[in-house]
């Protein structure tokens, strides 16, 4: 079977919503060979994912990950990753500003792929334990408002995938369906996107797979993040509904930055970095940034009405104190945990 619509991809057709449904279905069940998997995911890439097949893979992926049931309404912070700017880990820090402000984050992230420093390396640098199983994630969201899911654990059935995905070495179609299979199936999310042509693709395949609000941003700069050094091009899903628009620093009210400011060599220098954020020491693009994008997710969350009001929270959390503060408490059993 997954010959057959192998066959039909590499004929220059492309796959029905029920069609990718069932490559994902083979893919993470094990009956599609590596060869076969690094195959169909460099088709793809070459010749682009439909909205249909988008959505087909990732009806798949979320019903083969573990789930987890939340009574509040929570969002998330994941991007796409991919973007090779070496920058901290921003979409990290702005959830933990986020969270200091009352917003349960269900923050899904995974180890470095193409970055210096993915969202789980950044928090066991700061000691900030990473929950491993469904009940302390969801104990962890209820009492500190933030829970990181590490996607192996809740995606058992990628590791079919995993071979072939490091060996062709670029981005696929898994990683724009990463933040589409959050195991909380959160319907508000900020999903940061290395190209724009596919944040309104992703956008419309989160319409059918009923998303409430998704705001999805592509700097003009490179970074799959709000942008601090250029404008950002936003493609917002609202209530069924997708515009575009784009957001620039000065507009937030914030200054411009440089790139090289929020760029690192480390795991140690994001987490560094991240903190200072936190402490109201860091470089002010650094601060900005996170206030930027912590501002996009307090948006999503009906925390702020507008984009400009969200920052404006942000940044009181900031100089507050209150986001460190918050740091400071998911740091606390991490300490014991690593101590």
């Amino acid at each position: 079977m997954f010959k057959q619509l192998l066959a039909k991809c590499i004929d220059g057709h492309t796959l029905t919503e029920t069609e990718a449904y069932e490559a994902m279905t083979m893919i993470m069940s094990g009956e599609a060979t590596a060869s076969q998997i690094a195959s169909f995911l460099s088709i793809l890439r070459l010749r682009g994912e439909t909205v249909e097949e988008l959505t087909g893979l990732a009806r798949g992926m979320r019903n083969q990950m573990v789930t987890v049931s939340c009574e509040d309404d929570v969002i998330d912070t994941c991007g796409t990753g991919g973007d090779e700017k070496a920058t901290f880990n921003i979409s990290t820090a702005a959830a933990i500003v986020a969270s200091s402000l009352g917003v349960k984050v269900a923050k899904h992230g995974n180890r470095a792929v193409s970055s210096k420093s993915g969202s789980a390396d950044v928090l066991e640098a700061l000691r900030i334990p990473i929950q491993t199983t469904p009940d302390e994630a969801k104990a962890a969201l209820q009492t500190k408002n933030l829970a990181f899911f590490f996607a192996p654990l809740y995606h058992a059935a990628m590791k079919h995938a995993a071979v072939p995905r490091k060996e062709i070495g670029f981005r696929t179609a898994f990683n724009l369906l990463g933040p589409l299979a959050n195991p909380t199936r959160c319907k508000r999310q900020v999903i940061g996107v290395y190209s724009t042509h596919y944040a309104e693709k992703l956008a419309e395949a989160l319409k059918r797979l009923g998303s409430t609000h998704v705001i999805f941003v592509t700097g003009r700069d490179g970074l799959d993040e709000c942008s601090i050094t250029a404008e950002t091009d936003v493609v917002e899903l609202k209530d069924g509904h997708i515009r575009r628009f784009v957001v620039t620093p000065e507009a937030c009210g914030l200054a411009r930055g440089a790139l090289q400011d929020i760029q690192v060599k480390s795991v140690t220098e994001s987490a560094a970095l991240l903190r200072a954020v936190m402490e109201g020491t860091a470089n002010e693009s650094a601060s900005n940034i996170v206030a930027l994008n912590a501002g996009v997710a307090l948006y999503v969350a009906q925390k702020a009405k507008t984009i400009k009001e969200g920052v404006q929270l942000a940044k009181e959390a900031i100089v507050t104190k209150q986001a460190l503060h918050q740091l400071d408490l998911l740091q606390a059993k991490g300490v014991e945990k690593y101590a």
